[in-house]
């Protein structure tokens, strides 16, 4: 059990029903020009300001420190809700929870503090850690150093996602006098930050997701933090994030091929009805689409599970009962990620056997729901989380926590 004092500045929940309805307005009113934004390459600027305003950034944050002291569960309900509206705002958001958890699992403290203040004054948090170029796994070319007197960051990144819209970012860089990985907040809003909207895949093309330049930028040394202290369930949570976005995906495409269906005057000689809506094979593709996305949410909810468990554990003095929910919420995500990336692929595609040809016009930008999908679901690639989730069953092999990506040493000849 988590003592009473933990407990009382802890988020352990709130009520679920209440929250919803709070956000749900604004979340249809990103749903009513996602479409919009996507044809023409529109980043959601309002959509994230219309968030931050309402306090979507601190939901996580304790009840006593003026958030709304959501679960983990229930972030990811929300999470999932907005991503049926747009699952590029739920990416562009996912720096900026991670950095809040991050802080919600640091020790109690006035610089603490100040970081929670700034989420329920409005602060959003973006997020660069991967170089830029043919940099080697392990190595981080991006440097905090002391230049007259103050710290300054020297470096690019790229997938800086959430960047562009953001207050500060969550820079992952190496110190130059002692070499040691940290974690810089970077204030956004100065002319020694750069951000580019340079992102040029086929899917999330809304995201935000560039590159982001740093020149002499300006990081206060309070705001410095030793990358080692990181909260040790953080790989899992950014993987939540995905499936969030795919589950969102998801009820997206079930929403729109039941609109679509309804709406349809056209039919087939060959069908089984004089509308589409009463046509038997119709409905038994639609049902179908409907009990894949059913099992991705419930998936995704389920994985989130183990997080909260993860959380909790971090103030309960017990090294072993934290390990164990640190691998729980490792091993669950992957395995939620395997099965929840093909059943919203499998949706996304089916959608177009219920409405034949004219649902490929690209007026109705009904193919972002299969594009958007099969980026995500690209992050990551499921093959090792498979083979990680196999060890750990075969073998007891605890999973790794923390991975990176870089340029090999080569294929020997």
């Amino acid at each position: 059990m988590t003592t009473p004092q933990a407990a009382s500045s802890l988020s352990l929940g709130t009520d679920y029903t209440a929250l919803i309805q709070k956000f749900n307005p604004l979340f249809q009113q990103i749903a009513d020009t996602a479409v919009e934004r996507e044809r023409n390459r529109a980043l959601p600027y309002d959509a994230i300001a219309s968030l931050k305003q309402a306090g979507f950034g601190a939901v996580r944050v304790p009840v006593q420190f003026g958030g709304a002291g959501a679960s983990i569960p229930q972030l990811f309900q929300l999470l999932i809700a907005l991503g049926e509206a747009d699952p590029n705002v739920v990416q562009a958001l996912r720096g900026h929870f991670a950095f809040v958890e991050d802080r919600l699992n640091a020790p109690a403290s006035p610089q603490r503090d100040k970081w929670f203040q700034r989420f329920v004054a409005g602060d959003l948090v973006g997020n660069a850690w991967s170089e830029v170029g043919a940099v080697g796994v392990g190595e981080v070319l991006t440097k905090i150093s002391l230049k007259d007197g103050k710290w300054v960051a020297n470096g690019s990144k790229f997938y800086s996602t959430g960047s562009i819209f953001a207050d500060w970012i969550d820079l992952y860089a190496r110190r130059a006098d002692n070499n040691a990985d940290v974690i810089a907040a970077v204030r956004s809003q100065q002319l020694n930050v750069r951000h580019q909207d340079d992102w040029d895949g086929f899917g999330q093309r809304t995201t935000g997701s560039g590159t982001s330049i740093y020149t002499d930028a300006v990081v206060e040394e309070e705001n410095i933090f030793p990358f080692e202290t990181r909260f040790k369930y953080q790989t899992a949570f950014y993987q939540l994030f995905h499936l969030a976005t795919l589950a969102g995906i998801g009820r997206a495409v079930e929403r729109d091929v039941a609109q679509q269906v309804r709406d349809r005057q056209r039919i087939f000689s060959n069908g089984n009805a004089s509308h589409v809506s009463q046509d038997v094979q119709i409905q038994q593709i639609v049902g179908q689409i409907s009990a894949l996305v059913y099992a991705a949410e419930a998936t995704a909810l389920r994985a989130t599970l183990p997080a909260q468990r993860a959380y909790e554990a971090r103030f309960q003095d017990n090294a072993d009962l934290e390990r164990q929910a640190n691998i729980d919420t490792e091993i669950e995500s992957a395995k939620g990620q395997i099965v929840i990336s093909e059943l919203v692929l499998r949706a996304a595609s089916d959608l177009f056997n219920a409405l034949g040809a004219s649902a490929a016009s690209t007026t109705k930008a009904l193919d972002r729901h299969w594009r958007n999908a099969r980026t995500i679901a690209s992050h990551n690639p499921t093959v090792y989380k498979a083979r990680i989730v196999g060890d750990w069953k075969i073998n007891g092999t605890e999973p790794p926590y923390i991975w990176q990506i870089g340029s090999g040493p080569g294929r020997k000849s």
